[in-house]
C-alpha cells in the first residue's frame, strides 16, 4: 500500500494539490528534463493524484521537487488532468501559502525552478504573495481564425508560461450561468487556432468589462483538460500584461486588476526586460487558503487506483 502526502489550497477559487512526499522519484537534472521523465515514466502518478476518483478536472497538481538552478530554493512541476503545464501562476501562490501554513518558509523572497524558467516569489507578512513570473511575451497580433460554427474570431497569440489565445471581442457573456455555452465557445477555438498555425495553444481567454470594482477587466479562460480557471489565471494574467505593453496600453509599473469569472481577483503589474524583443516580466499578486491536509492511498486492490483516464 503506498501512500502521497498531499497538502490542498486554492488560489481565488482555484484548487492546487502540493505533493510532498511519496511522488515519483524523477531523479537529477533540468526541471524540463524531470517532466519529461515524469510524462513518459510516472504519467500513471499524474492520474492518480489530479483525477478522479480523488481529484476533479480543475485540479493542478504540484510535485515540490528538489531545484537543479544553483540560486534556487524550491522547485515545482505543475500538472492536471490531461497532462503537464510549463508554469503555473495560481498553483505557485498556492505552493507558498502551503509552505507558510507548514511552516517551512517565513516572509521574504524565495526563488523557484520550473521547467520553463526561474521565478521568485515574495510572501509579504500580510500573508499576500507575489510572483515574477517566467519573461512574457506576444507571439502574434490581431491573428484571424476561421471557426466552425462561429465564423472569424480575432486574437493575439502570447506566452506567460503556457501558450494563449486572448479574445477581447467575442459575442460571449462571461457569467457562472454561461459556463457552458463559454466552454462551448473557447473549445471550438482552441481546435481553429491549433490547426491554423499555432499548435502550442493550450489555453484560450476571452476578456470582458469587470463586475468587481476597481479590476480593469473579466476573463474566462479555458484550460487544456476543458475545465474552466476558478482564479484570474496567473499565466493568463502575464499574457495579457505583454499585450497590453506591446500597445502601450498599460505603462511599466502600473496595476492592472484582472477579475476572474467567480469575480477572485488578481494584481499585475510588469517591467520591461526588453523593449525592442516586447519581453516583460510580469509580476503576480494573490491569496490562497489552506483546504486540507492529506494521505492519498495507492490501494492496489482498487480498480481505480491510478485514476481514471478520458
Amino acid at each position: 500500500m503506498q501512500a502521497i502526502r498531499v497538502i490542498d489550497s486554492h488560489t481565488g477559487g482555484e484548487p492546487t494539490r502540493l505533493v510532498l512526499d511519496g511522488g515519483p522519484d524523477l531523479g537529477g537534472g533540468p526541471l524540463a528534463e524531470r517532466l519529461q521523465r515524469f510524462r513518459d515514466h510516472f504519467d500513471a502518478y499524474r492520474c492518480a493524484i489530479v483525477n478522479e476518483p480523488r481529484g476533479s478536472d480543475p485540479l493542478v497538481g504540484a510535485l515540490l521537487v528538489k531545484p537543479h538552478r544553483a540560486d534556487c530554493g524550491l522547485g515545482v512541476i505543475f500538472f492536471n488532468n490531461v497532462g503537464y503545464l510549463g508554469m503555473c501562476g495560481h498553483g505557485t501562490i498556492g505552493l507558498i501559502a502551503s509552505l507558510k501554513h507548514l511552516g517551512e518558509l517565513a516572509p521574504g523572497a524565495v526563488r523557484i525552478d520550473t521547467p520553463v524558467g526561474a521565478v521568485e516569489a515574495e510572501l509579504s507578512v500580510g500573508g499576500r504573495i507575489s510572483v515574477d513570473n517566467v519573461v512574457s511575451y506576444r507571439a502574434a497580433h490581431r491573428v484571424a481564425v476561421e471557426v466552425p460554427g462561429i465564423g472569424k474570431i480575432c486574437g493575439d497569440v502570447a506566452w506567460g508560461g503556457n501558450w494563449f489565445f486572448l479574445i477581447t471581442e467575442h459575442g460571449q457573456i462571461i457569467d457562472l450561468p454561461h459556463v457552458e455555452a463559454l466552454t462551448d465557445f473557447t473549445w471550438r477555438v482552441r481546435a481553429a487556432i491549433n490547426a491554423q498555425g499555432y499548435p502550442l495553444v493550450d489555453h484560450i481567454e476571452l476578456f470582458a468589462p469587470a463586475n468587481v470594482p476597481g479590476a480593469h477587466s473579466r476573463n474566462f479562460v479555458l484550460c487544456p483538460g476543458k475545465a474552466y480557471d476558478r482564479s484570474p489565471c496567473g499565466t493568463g494574467t502575464s499574457a495579457k500584461l505583454a499585450c497590453l505593453a506591446a500597445d502601450g496600453k498599460l505603462p511599466e509599473g502600473e496595476e492592472w486588476i484582472q477579475e476572474s469569472l467567480i469575480g477572485s481577483t488578481f494584481v499585475g503589474r510588469y517591467r520591461w526586460r526588453d523593449r525592442s524583443k516586447g519581453e516583460i516580466v510580469p509580476t503576480i499578486t494573490g491569496t490562497a487558503h489552506v483546504t486540507g491536509e492529506s494521505l492519498l492511498r495507492l490501494d492496489p486492490q482498487d480498480p481505480f487506483c491510478w485514476g481514471i483516464r478520458a
